[in-house]
């Protein structure tokens, strides 16, 4: 019996890894095809392998409560690809859920009904994005961007602009800090150097290397480059009127700061990007990746329950403006040696969170540590609350968020006992809600939560849901 039994799971094990070789075949038709991406509830499915997508499945079974299987998966991506959709993201793990809720048979007509907003959405005109800067935000964007340029339907990047003499040597030490990084892995596609033309072939496509001490000398035009979303991941600018100067550049449109900037709309994605458009205004930020931790949380807490006021530490992972070994720095404590120590810092999080949520403003202080890691970080929140809410209450309303409204992309729930800072290394999502470290007085009206975040892949991705915006070349969305 238990031999038979064996045999059985051997078989379904089988099947599914099967099953899930076809899917990423569907996967990587509807994308290389039709521009249509599929998600599993806001984790990539693009370029994953037979089991990092069962156990995606794994967790998404767990976080909805029931079986997201890899043959209704396959099944409902096969009908997704007979509808030849327009360029498109979609979650197929929130669709096969709701197909299971559905109480028709009929998959094709269910799919028209839940995707029938697809048809109405406009075409896309490709945009030309400059990566002004190339330090660890930058790299991480341009590996984005060229792991997603499918077709070239939405934003393609042209140029990345640097400081400093560009020969054979330097290209070649650009193109291997973007092919291998210590924290995030080698990158999953081909760089190579094209020393005659200052450029890097990234995935067979040209990105030109350009020399320049000041945005304004630029001419991006003799690149073929025009109308431009400028990226600058510097920090050298960080105000309206030193950020213009990108706008003097020929072929240059718009500017999108990776940093809290002073005179502009300082934007977290999925709170109040809504408020502003690129009709009107020319130069964004970004804000910070403490500020799109925490934001998108306290959203839900003011919305649902009320902020009196409260206070934000951030446990935060080393950065380059620290030093190795001790020497002198500009700021105290940060001239100590970085991963030797413990230092405490100032953030202005607490403060920026307001200019997302107004409603917040003089509510919150805060202060950071920085710890010795190289990513991976903690957002503690500690609040008295207009509306008392349980842990139980308020894991659920956080729950809800997760999974479905304006935030699905913002808020990830973790159910994980376990859950590390090297866990959530990798991870798009910008705010990581740790579940099981909730904490909430007994009269329910103060509550400490845990908000983790990779401060630089989570924000790079923040940094590209606002470019797409800015750029007008977002897809329709199901999610």
């Amino acid at each position: 019996m238990a031999e038979n039994i064996y045999e059985q799971e051997l078989t379904f094990q089988t099947d599914r890894r099967r099953a899930s070789v076809e899917f990423i075949k569907l996967i990587s038709d509807l994308w290389y095809d039709d521009s249509v991406e599929l998600i599993l509830f806001r984790n990539q499915l693009i370029d994953r392998n037979v089991s990092e997508i069962l156990n995606l499945l794994e967790y998404a079974t767990e976080f909805v409560e029931k079986s997201i299987s890899i043959f209704d998966a396959v099944e409902i991506t096969r009908a997704i690809k007979q509808l030849n959709l327009p360029p498109s993201k979609l979650d197929i793990g929130k669709l096969v859920y709701e197909y299971q809720m559905d109480s028709s048979d009929d998959i094709a007509m269910f799919l028209s009904a839940k995707l029938k907003g697809a048809r109405k959405t406009e075409l896309i005109e490709p945009k030309d994005v400059v990566l002004y800067g190339f330090g660890r935000i930058g790299r991480l964007v341009a590996r984005e961007l060229m792991s997603k340029t499918g077709k070239g339907q939405q934003m393609r990047l042209r140029a990345i602009v640097t400081r400093g003499k560009v020969d054979a040597t330097v290209l070649e030490k650009r193109a291997s800090l973007l092919r291998s990084d210590s924290v995030h892995g080698d990158f999953a596609g081909t760089v190579r150097v094209d020393a005659a033309n200052n450029a890097l072939i990234v995935n067979g496509t040209t990105v030109h290397v350009i020399s320049a001490n000041a945005p304004e000398e630029i001419d991006y035009t003799v690149y073929g480059i025009d109308n431009a979303l400028v990226i600058d991941n510097t920090g050298a600018f960080r105000d309206k009127e030193a950020l213009s100067r990108h706008l003097v550049a020929k072929g240059v449109d718009k500017v999108l700061l990776t940093a809290p900037g002073k005179g502009i709309p300082n934007i977290v994605y999925g709170v109040n990007n809504l408020e502003h458009t690129a009709d009107d205004i020319k130069i964004f930020s970004a804000a910070s990746c403490t500020t799109n931790a925490i934001t998108p949380i306290l959203k839900v807490i003011e919305d649902n329950f009320g902020v009196i006021n409260g206070h934000l530490e951030t446990i935060h992972a080393y950065t380059n403006d620290q030093n190795l070994v001790d020497n002198m720095h500009s700021k105290y404590r940060r001239g100590r040696a970085a991963a030797l120590n413990m230092v405490i810092t100032e953030t202005g999080a607490g403060k920026a969170v307001s200019k997302a949520l107004p409603s917040l403003e003089g509510k919150l202080t805060s202060n950071a540590i920085r710890v010795p890691v190289p990513n991976g970080s903690l957002a503690i929140l500690n609040l008295q609350l207009e509306k008392p809410a349980s842990v139980e209450v308020m894991n659920a309303e956080m729950k809800k968020y997760a999974l479905e409204g304006s935030l699905v992309e913002q808020i990830k729930y973790s159910l994980d006992n376990e859950l590390v800072s090297s866990d959530i290394v990798g991870s798009s999502a910008p705010s990581i809600y740790d579940s099981k470290a909730t904490i909430s007085t007994e009269d329910g009206k103060t509550v400490v939560l845990y908000i983790w975040y990779d401060n630089e892949y989570g924000y790079s991705h923040q940094v590209i849901r606002l470019a797409r915006q800015i750029a007008k070349v977002k897809r329709f969305t199901y999610y």
